[in-house]
């Protein structure tokens, strides 16, 4: 008996069809169909993973003329998968509802937190206010550490919260039965709300920009400016929280689905993607500091986090697409 033929006998023992067996050896189907097909045959890592997942010798697998297998009682502890209990998934389901919302407003506190340190300035300057520049920066620094600060704890709190779950994420896993079920119900029924706020998100994130172009229209005044650009950067804040809120709810139902970003396959993306997104902000904030406090030129140097967020994008598209490469 070939290779091939040997392979299909194995699935079928086990009741896998094509593409479950592709999941546990993390290669397409169509691998699958062409070892099957004695079109291609798997190098020798992948025939190591069929022995331990199959429970029987490799030689077995290599040798036509040994026709009958000798299985082990289980298959290797490595493939053996977590199963997601129906209260577990319930429960996490839960629990990022809950996080999503505290999520929100924590990057919306985030975006907000130069308001008081453009106004200030801009009042001084304008001679709204007669404070010193040193005062004006100074109470404009503190509350936006002070908003930042607040943003970063319950960041904290609410990764603490889902950390349990971080498998969910990371890790292939088995659902018990009626799971799928559930979930796909679930998302059914938020699917509306989900398009919802993400039409409600763009719309403001779009719109975010007329106050700061009538405010360049109408005056030249520093404060009026300000004023928009406050505005501008609330409105973008709430758009941002209806993303982020609607986008972790259906993500935590992906999560548990296995689909879109959360499939078998892309849980392998390599984890320097976090690592480069996380330094490039931090660069930015860096910059932005910088920059705001050698020139002086805090009511221009907010353009730099726009530009940021563009540049953001191109940086995860090449880097996506260098990641795919190497796989």
């Amino acid at each position: 008996m070939i290779l091939a033929d040997k392979i299909i006998m194995l699935r079928k023992r086990y009741g896998w069809s094509q593409e479950e067996l592709a999941e546990k050896m993390q290669v397409t189907r169509q691998s699958v169909s062409k070892w099957e097909g004695a079109q291609s045959i798997p190098d020798l890592d992948k025939i190591l993973r069929l022995s331990q997942i199959f429970g029987v010798s490799t030689d077995y697998l290599l040798k036509d003329e040994l026709e009958d297998a000798e299985y082990s009682d289980h298959v290797e502890d490595t493939y053996t998968l977590r199963r997601v209990t129906m209260e577990e998934a319930n429960a996490f389901l839960s629990i990022k509802e809950f996080t999503a919302k505290r999520i929100a407003l924590a990057t919306f506190l985030c975006i907000i937190s130069p308001i008081t340190l453009f106004l200030l300035n801009a009042a001084r300057e304008s001679q709204a206010l007669t404070i010193s520049e040193a005062l004006a920066s100074g109470i404009g620094l503190i509350v936006l550490f002070l908003l930042v600060a607040v943003a970063v704890a319950v960041f904290i709190t609410s990764g603490s919260m889902t950390s349990q779950y971080e498998f969910l994420e990371k890790e292939s896993f088995e659902t018990e039965y009626g799971v799928s079920g559930m979930v796909r119900e679930r998302q059914k029924q938020y699917r509306a709300t989900y398009t919802k706020y993400n039409v409600i998100g763009a719309c403001l994130c779009i719109l975010s920009v007329i106050p700061l172009f009538i405010g360049g229209l109408l005056s030249e005044d520093g404060l009026i400016l300000a004023s928009m650009l406050s505005i501008t950067m609330l409105l973008a804040g709430v758009g941002a929280m209806f993303f982020i809120n609607a986008g972790i709810n259906w993500a935590s139902m992906e999560k548990l689905l296995q689909e879109g970003d959360y499939s078998r396959k892309n849980k392998q993306r390599s984890p320097v993607i976090g690592a480069i997104a996380t330094v490039y902000w931090l660069l930015v904030v860096a910059a932005f500091l910088a920059y705001s406090f050698f020139s002086n030129d805090w009511q221009n140097s907010w353009i730099i986090w726009p530009v940021a967020g563009v540049l953001f994008a191109a940086l995860m598209v090449i880097c996506n697409a260098l990641d795919r490469k190497e796989r």
